[in-house]
């Protein structure tokens, strides 16, 4: 079922739904979208779970490991209704919008309210390079706090950690010894797991998943090892 792109899942129950909310939608609202597929989760405490990705093309980070540049450019312009219609189509309960950086374009905020309003759980990943203050409540933040290593971290809107709600994630990816020892300075200083669940995840092909395994198991962190679930089981491959 993975990476089906642009493919809809048709059904009575499903096409009554997506008439019924996108009739609430504003018609001139659009957004530049890199890609919308169909997959399972493999980041975050929903990991495993199947879920309907929406990527919205632009991002203002260059992270050094980034798998996705792709989304930097590529896209075309649709309308939120039409998105919405190829999202509740899959008919499948968690929903992630993703980038690039889907917090440049600010009819995302449409996007995800509307998804939340016909019932569907919402991830939203984002860098934490930008202002998070906008996004609905009832969306679950992924927040990426970028490490030395990314080439980023000069980026990280420390600020937003004070917004963030108790069911927002954060993430850290680890590339190195000195990202890990700098993650673990952070986590303990703010305090971020007494609020929130901790990811923390090898960077792909650069730390082995065992060596940082290794690392949180002999200093007792209280966070969560993530591996990308998705290239564990397909390999760096887009739609999936």
């Amino acid at each position: 079922m993975a990476g089906q792109h642009w493919q809809r899942a048709a059904g009575p129950s499903g096409r009554f739904e997506s008439t019924f909310i996108i009739e609430r939608v504003n018609s001139d609202e659009r957004l530049l979208v890199n890609e919308i597929f169909y997959s399972i989760q493999g980041e975050s405490s929903f990991s495993g779970y199947p879920c309907v990705f929406v990527r919205l093309t632009a991002c203002n980070l260059r992270c050094v490991y980034c798998d996705t540049q792709y989304a930097f450019h590529e896209g075309r312009w649709i309308p939120i209704e039409d998105i919405l219609a190829e999202v509740l189509e899959f008919q499948t309960p968690l929903v992630e919008i993703t980038g690039g950086e889907p917090l440049l374009q600010k009819p995302v905020h449409s996007l995800v309210s509307n998804v939340l309003e016909a019932g569907k759980q919402v991830l939203i990943e984002t860098g934490g390079s930008l202002d998070i203050s906008g996004v609905d409540p009832r969306a679950i933040l992924i927040y990426d706090i970028k490490c030395p290593d990314s080439g980023m971290a000069e980026k990280n809107r420390w600020e937003n950690l004070e917004q963030l709600r108790n069911h927002d994630e954060i993430k850290f990816v680890i590339s190195s010894r000195q990202d890990y020892e700098w993650a673990v300075q952070i986590l303990t200083e703010r305090r971020l797991a007494l609020r929130h669940i901790v990811l923390f995840s090898p960077a792909w092909n650069i730390l082995a998943p065992d060596q940082l395994a290794g690392w949180i198991l002999e200093d007792r962190l209280p966070v969560r090892l993530q591996v990308q679930l998705h290239k564990v089981l397909w390999g760096e491959r887009r739609g999936v």
